[in-house]
């Protein structure tokens, strides 16, 4: 490198920092930062794959942690309910309905595919909430299962059942283009572990949904994915069309993943129930890497109980996986919630939080269980966002150093492109303290889970958005009622925080608004249990959107 460090550099450095050095100091700095500087300069000279992981690798578990059971268990409610005539009926219908009328033969995997890829073909133009529907492939997938079931064989609860599969998962020979215009055309070679877990499972691939441009948000390089409920605000990402598909009734269930609210934001937004199991539970092997110490995936569904079902088909440690976690998965539908101590942070419930969420926290007293106030260490929790920053900039160097970013469609402060930038002015120290920090953080967060079953929450007041995903704690966002709201703009990290839209205009529209769960690590079976109780003591899950012709 030519161009030596100055001490304006140096003085520049210090404001952005907000650290002050002497003049000695500064001089004695000028002398060596130019090798420093040099170092990185080699390094940036070798580009990696997206594939490749950081070597530290995070674990949820602090020192002494158990797990909390065994073996695997999944033990499912009995559906009694047979099949009704009226399509939408079918299409709506929950997971373990659809998986019993399939088994029993009341509807054939190929027809409850031709029912999806009907109501794909007259909503997805609306809603562009696939990027890419594999109708031959769907069709091929559900021939093959009725076969299979022809033959007596069954490959469980996802037998013959059509899903929509996030589009950062590989899928091989199929566009896999992370929403985003510079991979718009990336065909991988080799399936995603998830999506090689789900065809074992028998589930049927009928499409790949939209994703905001590298899992961010609902704006993609074909589209903008909406809100079923309101056609003129975005889904809300960046799961953006999975949660869009689930709740219009365009499959069975979805696949999300979640760096930070990706899959709790657009189940809050449309209505849907999303399940962000522990760090780990899932492989993320052959799925765009946002963030190696935060990402997560996860189902999305209409009902809780099917989250299990799918869950139960994902879950596993996996080599290819640094951060995957071989740990049992035990879900028993009539386990019960006898017992159960729910806490919730008092200040969650204050200032951003509305009516919806008070009468959840009405409706959970009402379950019979112990439900208490909590508190949690008062900590910086807005501090960890460093990491994410770092993290997702570091994934996509490249974009930034070639310049690549300006062909993202989004542009605004808060996009991707900026936030790359402005990521290379984080210091060293900055973000190993803020890593030191997520201890504390770790250590609150199993002092406050210490002393409940589970927490319960509004979704983005409070700390818990931040805290529970940098600790890997799982979440269960699932519809708690309506509200007549505005159209709501999109996420932004643009104030060097997260916030996920504020309304705009007169109009307003009929939306869900949910709640959430968080539970115990490697624990999320009495979650889901506490979670159905909830589900039927508030009794809105059964809305359906409208769309105008």
């Amino acid at each position: 490198m030519t161009n030596r460090i100055t001490e304006a550099d140096i003085a520049g450095a210090e404001r952005l920092l907000g650290v002050a050095y002497t003049v000695k100091e500064r001089s004695q700095m000028l002398d060596n930062l130019d090798g420093q500087r040099d170092l990185a300069a080699a390094r940036r000279a070798l580009t990696f794959d997206n594939t490749t992981p950081m070597a530290c690798r995070f674990d949820p578990r602090l020192p002494g942690f158990t797990m909390p059971h065994g073996r695997d268990a999944l033990v499912l409610s009995e559906v009694t309910e047979v099949l009704p005539g009226d399509a939408e009926d079918i299409a709506f219908a929950p997971l373990t309905q659809l998986s019993h009328w399939v088994r029993t033969g009341q509807i054939t995997s190929i027809a409850l595919t031709e029912l999806y890829l009907d109501r794909i073909a007259v909503l997805n133009p609306k809603l562009e909430c696939f990027a890419t529907v594999t109708a031959d492939l769907a069709r091929a997938e559900a021939t093959a299962m009725d076969s299979l079931l022809a033959a007596g064989v069954w490959l469980g609860p996802l037998h013959g059942i059509p899903y929509g599969l996030k589009d950062l998962f590989d899928t091989k020979n199929i566009v896999t283009g992370w929403g985003a215009e510079p991979y718009r055309d990336r065909v991988p070679d080799q399936d995603a572990a998830v999506t090689r877990a789900l065809r074992a499972a028998g589930a049927v691939l009928i499409g790949k949904t939209s994703v905001g441009a590298l899992a961010y948000n609902d704006l993609w390089y074909d589209g903008w994915t909406r809100n079923p409920w309101n056609l003129n605000e975005g889904s809300s990402g960046s799961s953006a069309g999975s949660a869009s598909a689930t709740a219009a009734g365009l499959c069975g269930f979805s696949i999300g993943t979640e760096t930070l609210g990706s899959i709790t934001s657009p189940s809050h937004r449309c209505g849907t129930t999303g399940l962000r199991p522990t760090f780990g539970r899932v492989s993320r092997a052959g799925a765009m890497a946002l963030c190696w110490s935060l990402d997560k995936v996860g189902p999305i569904c209409r009902y809780v109980e099917d989250t299990a079902l799918v869950l139960a088909a994902m879950k596993g440690g996996d080599v290819a996986d640094p951060g995957a976690i071989e740990a049992p998965f035990h879900y028993h539908a009539s386990a019960g919630i006898d017992g159960m101590t729910l806490g919730y942070l008092p200040e969650a419930f204050e200032e951003g939080a509305t009516q919806v969420d008070h009468d959840a926290l009405k409706a959970a007293k009402a379950l019979g269980i112990t439900v208490k106030e909590v508190a949690i260490e008062d900590l910086p929790y807005g501090s960890l966002m460093t990491v994410v920053y770092a993290e997702a900039a570091a994934a996509f160097e490249h974009l930034t150093l070639e310049d690549i970013d300006d062909t993202l469609r989004w542009q605004d402060d808060g996009a991707w492109p900026n936030t790359f930038r402005k990521a290379r002015f984080i210091s060293a120290v900055d973000l190993v303290q803020a890593d030191r920090l997520r201890t504390r953080v770790l250590q609150a967060m199993s002092d406050l889970m210490s002393g409940v079953d589970a927490l319960i929450g509004p979704f983005s007041t409070g700390p818990m958005l931040v805290a529970s995903n940098f600790t890997g704690h799982p979440c269960l966002h699932l519809r708690a009622g309506f509200e007549d709201l505005a159209s709501r703009t999109m996420a932004s990290l643009g104030t060097g925080k997260l916030t996920t839209g504020e309304t705009e205009g007169e109009k307003t529209f009929t939306v869900p608004h949910g709640i959430s769960l968080w539970g115990q690590l490697f624990d999320e079976g009495p979650l889901l249990n506490l979670g159905q109780a909830l589900e039927r003591e508030m009794g809105v899950a059964d809305r359906r959107p409208t769309f105008p012709s």
